[in-house]
């Protein structure tokens, strides 16, 4: 059989490449696509595997005595299944109102599925109650970017441009790690004479290939970013006429940034003064230059203005729209770009349009052919709304598609007690994942090779999935289930299982909006390689680099904010002594739902691993590879332990792709996006007892 070219499952990179079928298997291969130029990680060349795991649903499940979760899941056929969903939200919401029903979605949907998701839960059940995970990731950024650039593309340039760039500023950011084929443009600047550095309490394998590493304490990289602005702005760093010309707001700023002097900034975050001079001259005078943020600096209570900060200092040293220069972010998720731009966050309508706009709201009810009226105000956020799950004027039905909330929310024992409340859970996924053993009915779906559709990348780049198989006989792709229930529901006559179609609505939904797909077609996508947005008319070329001339905000100017350092939400005591921060190991990948069960991943990473530096790990009587219990104020686990030199004496990590992590994790929330603290709180570690969590 032919080959099908394709991308990746996995990280946003969404790495080129092709599949080919065969009698009894299918085979990988990487493509050579503009972004992974023919590369690939152990996660991508090991995808196909999933394809015909034994672990794989194969048809929907219900539970044996309705009602009952601790009796087993049995084997049901579809109108069977559906019939039971409409039944259970008709039922609620007859009792408790719309908003009694909700859905939680995933930054790894194609833009097809979370813009019907968003759809679904607006015009066939008229809820307001709908997030998705990508609140959890990409969300302080995002917010920062809108509220600063006017719009949100992770990355503002092509990924390339990385190669290109003479001094480059990672903060919380490992794609060694996390996104191994990026490390090519990192590898070429290198050698062309770049030098890099990284921010980031680890010695990191992309610390380690860096020109200098900064290890701050976790929680003050906006006292970071502050103090080399200070430093730029006391010595005559900074690009004036670009502040005068393309900004507003600076004097606010340079205002605020008089109190953080070298020496205090030092005693603040423990990198020396020296280093900040250093570091800020570098970008000031070996340009191109680029600032890059990842989850490391912005997974905080405070995680906005963190972004912001940075955001400051790339348009006070005029880095931002200018050639291999600027400002972005990376994004993490599959289609982390895609699934945060049409519609299934709180607030959002398609095309980064928002809910709460009377124009946006015309438009899309136009599209979608119904009355402005009918659709809802923004609801709340993911955590918010796992909050109250079960509760009064909380959501008692909830569907969740590409999502594994019981491992990847904070908090996680607080949320499977909601998740335990409910009055009906229904979970898609291809396999039976923790969140999916809590469900009343667990819905089997599509797998990326089974499927097509669109994914956008980091870079905005949209990009076609295609399928190169067919999927087993009863696995229905969620846009079939999503339109087969608001039959159901009397609402089908708004809904289509056809990707073309829905993207083609989507393109029109999104037309004249920031994130604008409505020149992009299938056929453009195919050949050309992707095609960036905003892409207006099918006779524009699309935008790989925004910011050249203006900024998309009423004036044309990028905006200034004044912030300040604030303490993370916890810090360290008597009790609770040190900082506990999270992360991504290279061979795992989110809530571990598909890699884990992936043989050679496996072997290679088996379990958690607690990293600590040896000092701290002496002063508790603790040698490499013992056990180690790590207690917050929301629960305990267990996991061997790692020594790491390279991490700071006073910090532990831990990866997150196992249940574990984020039965420690506080869930304080960022007041403007609503993102949790993933990165910072306080911990305790002794010598473990007995294996377990709680």
């Amino acid at each position: 059989m032919p080959a099908t070219a394709t991308h990746c499952p996995y990280c946003a990179l969404q790495c080129g490449i092709t599949l080919t079928p065969g009698r009894t298997s299918i085979r990988l291969e990487p493509a050579d696509f503009p972004v992974n130029n023919g590369g690939l990680c152990a996660k991508g060349w090991t995808a196909a595997e999933l394809l015909d795991h034994p672990d794989r649903l194969l048809t929907p499940l219900v539970r044996k005595v309705p009602g009952d979760r601790s009796s087993p899941l049995r084997e049901a056929g579809w109108d069977e299944t559906l019939d039971l969903i409409a039944a259970k939200i008709q039922d609620s919401q007859r009792r408790y109102g719309r908003d009694s029903v909700g859905a939680f979605g995933g930054g790894g949907l194609t833009n097809e599925k979370a813009y019907t998701l968003g759809k679904f839960v607006r015009v066939a059940l008229r809820s307001s109650a709908i997030d998705y995970n990508g609140r959890f990731c990409m969300s302080s950024a995002a917010t920062a970017a809108n509220r600063s650039l006017g719009v949100d593309r992770g990355l503002p340039f092509p990924v390339a441009d990385i190669a290109r760039a003479r001094t480059v500023l990672l903060v919380g950011a490992n794609p060694a790690d996390a996104m191994p084929p990026a490390m090519q443009y990192l590898d070429a600047g290198r050698a062309n004479g770049a030098r890099h550095i990284v921010v980031d309490p680890r010695r990191t394998a992309t610390a380690a290939g860096s020109y200098r590493h900064l290890q701050p304490l976790p929680g003050t990289d906006l006292a970071l970013a502050n103090g080399l602005l200070h430093i730029a702005v006391r010595e005559g760093l900074l690009d004036e006429a670009y502040i005068r010309d393309r900004t507003t707001g600076f004097e606010a700023v340079r205002a605020s940034t008089a109190g953080y002097w070298p020496d205090r900034v030092e005693r603040m975050t423990g990198v020396s003064a020296a280093h900040l001079r250093e570091t800020v001259r570098m970008l000031a005078t070996e340009r191109p230059a680029m600032i890059l943020t990842a989850r490391g600096a912005e997974q905080h209570s405070n995680g906005t203005d963190t972004a912001q900060a940075w955001l400051n200092l790339a348009l006070a040293l005029g880095l931002v729209g200018r050639d291999a220069s600027g400002y972005g972010t990376i994004t993490g998720q599959g289609n982390g770009q895609g699934g945060r731009e049409h519609g299934q966050k709180a607030d959002q309508l398609p095309g980064y349009r928002r809910l709460n706009d009377p124009a946006a709201r015309r438009h899309v009810a136009a599209v979608w052919g119904i009355d402005p009226g009918e659709l809802p105000m923004p609801g709340k956020s993911a955590y918010e709304m796992l909050d109250r799950l079960g509760q009064d004027h909380g959501v008692r039905v909830l569907l969740v598609l590409a999502s594994n909330i019981v491992v990847s929310a904070p908090h996680a024992n607080h949320v499977r007690e909601r998740l335990q409340a409910l009055d009906f859970l229904v979970v898609s996924d291809i396999f039976r994942s923790e969140t999916a053993e809590l469900a009343d009915v667990v819905l089997p779906t599509t797998q990326f090779a089974e499927e097509d559709g669109t994914m956008t990348n980091l870079e905005g780049r949209v990009l076609r999935r295609r399928r190169a198989l067919d999927p087993p006989p009863e696995v229905r792709t969620d846009l079939q289930v999503l339109t087969a229930l608001a039959d159901r529901l009397g609402r089908g006559e708004f809904f289509s299982a056809d990707p073309r179609v829905v993207f083609d609505e989507l393109r029109r939904a999104s037309a004249g909006g920031i994130a604008d797909y409505a020149g992009i077609s299938w056929e453009r996508i195919e050949a050309e390689q992707g095609v960036f947005w905003p892409c207006p008319a099918e006779d524009h070329p699309g935008t790989p680099s925004l910011f050249a001339d203006r900024f998309p905000t009423a004036d044309g100017r990028a905006r200034f904010h004044r912030v300040e350092h604030r303490d993370p939400a916890e810090t360290p005591d008597r009790t609770y002594p040190y900082v506990l921060t999270t992360g991504r190991n290279m061979q795992q990948y989110q809530s571990g739902n598909q890699t884990r069960r992936v043989s050679a991943l496996n072997v290679a990473l088996p379990e958690a691993r607690a990293e600590l530096h040896p000092d701290l790990a002496r002063r508790h009587g603790i040698a490499d590879s013992d056990l180690v219990e790590l207690r917050t104020r929301r629960g305990r686990t267990v996991m061997r332990a790692r020594f790491n030199s390279g991490i700071r004496p006073d910090t532990i990590f831990a990866p997150f792709h196992w249940v574990g992590a984020n039965l420690l994790t506080d869930p304080a929330l960022d007041p403007h996006s609503r993102m949790p603290a993933f990165k910072a709180c306080a911990v305790a570690i002794a010598l473990a007892e007995e294996e377990g969590t709680a």
